[in-house]
């Protein structure tokens, strides 16, 4: 046996001549896309090297927005303060002026209230029957209080009671005891009102009451201060044994004075009229004015005994002539007579 070459027919030498054909095209196609991810490593090199930068770039532009946004926040809060300001400021104004725009409000005085909740009220010369606001408590109105008057002349709010007005006094009390004669400055009388302030007082003859004509209350005891200062607020401690030398004119002193005082029954019993006053009369320093003392502390002591009072006082008046005179017709008369009473 033996080996010899044969030669290869067309149709091997085509076939292997195609193997090869398409084995250069494989290789181009691959060599097409080594190059294009090449391209494709290239861009993403440079995307990668530039990104940093525009991490920066965005950074900073964040930054400035940050920035920015910041005084944005400032401002709104600034406008949104004045805007509160602003709006403070209109209400209040609009307050003004609803407070100018109202009405002027009147003042009377109450005088009485009825069963349907209405009141007499006095005001601009006139009595009128008006309703009361249902702000106003009708049970804490008083006779003779101020009160607010609305456009309407309806009770909108209780006042105090009038400090001012007209002194008057009181001659006596009527049966009522809601009303009082009183003497004016002129010596005219006048039956006026008790304020529900003076309801229930200890009020006496004489007494100087605080008058509002226009309503006919009186308000308020006024303390004579004519008289109130001839008075001696306390009675000094003197006694009859620091007197020396007056024997017997204390004593004829005592029988007028302290006997009728505290023995007006036996004086009545016996028919003694007690001497209406007693005159003092001698040169500066011979003892007057301690004598009279003397007599005013010994008598506040005797009626504390009598009565049980320890503190039973009695009052010095120490009065000089030109204290009473006046210029005025008629208001010398009046010091004397407001000094008995």
């Amino acid at each position: 046996m033996g080996c010899g070459l044969r030669r290869p027919t067309e149709r091997e030498v085509g076939h292997v001549a195609g193997t090869r054909g398409a084995g250069a095209d494989d290789a181009a196609e691959l060599r097409a896309q080594v190059g294009f991810l090449d391209e494709e490593v290239s861009v993403l090199r440079r995307k990668l090297a530039d990104t940093p930068r525009q991490v920066r770039a965005l950074e900073e532009r964040l930054h400035e927005v940050q920035q920015s946004l910041a005084g944005t926040a400032g401002q709104n809060d600034r406008l949104v303060s004045t805007l509160k300001e602003a709006r403070d400021q209109i209400v209040a104004l609009r307050e003004e002026v609803a407070r100018l725009a109202q009405p002027p409000s009147g003042y009377g005085t109450f005088l009485e209230l009825h069963e349907d909740g209405t009141v007499d009220v006095f005001t601009g010369g006139r009595k009128l029957r008006v309703t009361v606001s249902p702000a106003v408590e009708i049970a804490s109105l008083r006779k003779g209080q101020e009160v607010m008057l609305n456009e309407a002349l309806n009770v909108v709010a209780a006042l105090a009671f009038e400090l001012h007005g007209d002194v008057v006094t009181l001659k006596e009390l009527l049966d009522d005891g809601n009303r009082a004669l009183v003497v004016g400055h002129t010596d005219e009388e006048r039956i006026v009102r008790l304020a529900d302030s003076l309801v229930g007082e200890p009020l006496k003859a004489g007494d100087s009451l605080l008058l509002e004509s226009r309503s006919g209350y009186v308000y308020e005891r006024i303390p004579k201060s004519e008289v109130e200062d001839l008075v001696l607020e306390e009675v000094p401690d003197i006694d009859y044994s620091d007197i020396g030398g007056l024997a017997a004119q204390i004593e004829a002193i005592r029988d007028a004075v302290e006997l009728p005082f505290l023995h007006k029954e036996l004086f009545k019993e016996h028919q003694l009229r007690p001497p209406k006053g007693v005159l003092l009369y001698g040169p500066p320093g011979c003892g007057k004015t301690l004598i009279a003392k003397a007599v005013a502390n010994s008598l506040a002591k005797k009626v504390a005994e009598v009565t049980g009072k320890p503190d039973g006082r009695a009052f010095f008046l120490n009065i000089k002539g030109p204290e009473l005179l006046n210029k005025y017709v008629g208001e010398t008369e009046r010091h004397i007579r407001l000094i008995f009473q």
